[in-house]
């Protein structure tokens, strides 16, 4: 049928072409020759196939990678051409990889499973496929269909880790070349595991550089999928972890995917398209281009699609080692589940809920004032330790512990990551070089500001709290002027007093090393991660009442808390009229905008949305 239709066009064409004049004829049978090709890019799906959040015990609505295929399996019914590839960061992320998956490298991964089944491409690797070493990242990519792109990570005798640095598919005689990059700053996360420092990173336009010689003229479209996002995270000045820099160092990139940053990115960089997802399957990006008959680029058209109006895949769900192992990690956030599916024993109790209510929603008390989660995180640290001082990041706005009984979805919403804990010698002047280094976090108030702010630039993955000093950060100075008043044991805390810091694996190689804030080196290592300690803790003293040190406090700001115009425009900031202030403050000089902003969204029956928690 295909072919008769196709032979009825051709000659309804040339009748057409004899009675039209000659240009009009030939515009038309260029476009009845056009090929129409659709690239779909994931990335940062951090483990999360079924859609569901294991530390709420509860599945999600927006995300998930059985939501990405509902998407992907529709496209690839409205089109004859469709590609898909992946920017890395898939087998960690939630309980079910961590805790269980990777843990049996061997066994059947659920993550692997799944894209085996979605039809990949081809897959790059993001820097957290390494944080379990090198060896389990090979056994349990080795078990994927599709070629694992590392174009500038090689082995020591100049290979490709995964044995693949690009790759050309042809799907119907249209060809397009992968070539996949992650950022070079693996060693700064994951140094010291198994053969990281046996491996070779290089700059990745470099890498990209070496790749299209390679390919030659093996491909009809160039796409880069880069595990690294647009901006130079680390190497400001020479760009090995910048993927801009790939474009400019490579102009015959046809197109760019980005990842590792969880931003949506749909953009052009010196006239290439540039696309990028949020974490978790929140997002796909689609790509559809326009070819001629000879496969030359003619139209190029980007979009980011988001998954909360799809529905989760039954067929992803029903796949062996995802569904066994969804179920293993739900029955391990419920403790061991009775015949009805009610939780079973367990980790230990506490005797009150320990964060408080956020004055203003969306903005964390547990970053605005000393609070019982991180307070608890580190006395663990300090205890299994023996440290003088430590330091923890609250990793999400929302994390708390409530009363009663705590079970492992509990400790996993506290402590999301498999970190290890690590010691260091550090001066005074070096501990409070990281503080300073911490309070960059925030912004600089202003007079008139009803609230504090953060700094957009910052994750907030980066605002460490510090326990076993006490401390005031002044907000009324710039960056690099706030710690004040850092008392060690009761006196002043001196420049050239030696203290022992506790940190965890990721901020000794992110923050300690990559800022470098202190000279000395670890000399020791825990043998279990924090989370594990913090599931000890709770079996040995439970019940855990909820206790603040009140070991540091912001200063230096006027939040005009008896001023009755702060009182409305946070109501309606809480009633969802006005927009959250994380990244910048609301000031009184603005009250008549705020409230008129707010009478319009009312008026318009306009709710704000709750904002993404960072």
């Amino acid at each position: 049928m295909k072919r008769s239709f196709s032979v009825m066009i051709l000659c309804l064409l040339s009748v057409f072409c004899l009675i039209m004049p000659s240009d009009l004829c030939a515009a038309a049978s260029e476009e009845a020759a056009a090929k129409h090709v659709v690239i779909l890019a994931t990335s940062d799906m951090h483990g999360n196939v079924w859609g569901y959040s294991y530390e709420d015990n509860a599945e999600s609505t927006n995300n998930g990678m059985a939501r990405l295929y509902s998407y992907i399996r529709q496209v690839r019914e409205e089109n004859a051409v469709v590609f898909l590839v992946d920017a890395g960061d898939e087998i960690q992320g939630t309980i079910m990889t961590d805790d269980i998956a990777n843990k049996n490298p061997d066994q059947d991964h659920p993550v692997i499973a799944a894209m085996n089944y979605m039809g990949y491409d081809a897959m790059t690797l993001g820097n957290h496929e390494f944080n379990w070493g090198i060896d389990t990242m090979k056994r349990i990519l080795g078990q994927a269909d599709f070629p694992v792109l590392g174009a500038n990570i090689l082995d020591m005798d100049g290979n490709y880790v995964t044995g693949n640095g690009w790759t050309v598919v042809d799907r119907d005689g249209i060809r397009l070349a992968v070539i996949g990059v992650c950022t070079p700053d693996v060693p700064i996360w994951d140094g010291g595991k198994e053969g990281i420092e046996d491996t070779v990173y290089e700059p990745a336009s470099e890498a990209v550089k070496k790749a299209i010689e390679e390919i030659g003229d093996q491909a009809d479209i160039i796409l880069v999928s880069a595990h690294m996002g647009q901006f130079a995270e680390f190497d400001e000045d020479g760009g090995s972890d910048s993927a801009n820099k790939i474009i400019e160092d490579n102009p015959e990139v046809d197109l760019l995917q980005v990842a590792h940053m969880h931003i949506t990115v749909n953009d052009e960089f010196e006239g290439t398209p540039v696309v990028g997802v949020r974490n978790s399957g929140r997002e796909i990006a689609r790509i559809d281009l326009t070819l001629d008959q000879d496969n030359n680029i003619k139209d190029i058209s980007t979009e980011i699609v988001d998954m909360e109006n799809y529905e989760p895949s039954d067929e992803i769900r029903e796949i062996p080692a995802v569904k066994e192992i969804h179920e293993q990690a739900v029955n391990l956030v419920q403790g061991s589940t009775g015949e009805n599916g009610e939780p079973g024993e367990p980790l230990g109790t506490t005797t009150a809920r320990f964060q408080p209510d956020d004055e203003i929603r969306g903005l964390p008390e547990g970053k605005l004032q000393d609070t019982a989660v991180p307070d608890l995180i580190m006395n663990v640290q300090l205890l299994n330790s023996g440290a003088d001082v430590t330091s923890y990041a609250l990793f999400k706005n929302t994390s708390d512990l409530p009363e009663g009984p705590i079970y492992y979805n509990n400790i996993f919403d506290i402590y999301k990551y498999d970190n290890t804990l690590y010691t260091l010698k550090v001066t005074g002047r070096e501990l409070k070089n990281y503080m300073e280094w911490s309070a960059e976090c925030y912004n600089q108030w202003e007079p008139g500001d009803i609230n504090i702010s953060f700094d957009p630039e910052y994750p907030g993955y980066l605002h460490d709290m510090f326990a076993g000093v006490d401390y005031e950060i002044d907000l009324s100075q710039p960056k690099g002027q706030r710690i004040r008043n850092v008392m060690f044991r009761g006196e002043p805390l001196q420049d050239d007093q030696v203290l022992t810091l506790a940190v965890n694996n990721y901020r000794y190689s992110s923050g300690i090393k990559a800022q470098n804030l202190a000279e000395g080196k670890r000399d020791w290592e825990s043998s279990n991660s924090i989370r594990d300690m913090i599931v000890q803790y709770f079996a040995e003293n439970s019940p855990v009442e909820p206790t603040v040190d009140h070991n540091w406090r912001i200063v230096g700001v006027d939040l005009n808390e008896g001023d009755p115009r702060r009182a409305e425009i946070i109501g309606y900031i809480n009633e969802g009229l006005l927009h959250t202030p994380y990244d910048k403050s609301y000031n009184l000089a603005d009250y008549d905008a705020l409230v008129a902003e707010a009478a319009a969204n009312r008026e318009a029956g306009i709710t704000v949305e709750d904002p993404e928690r960072r």
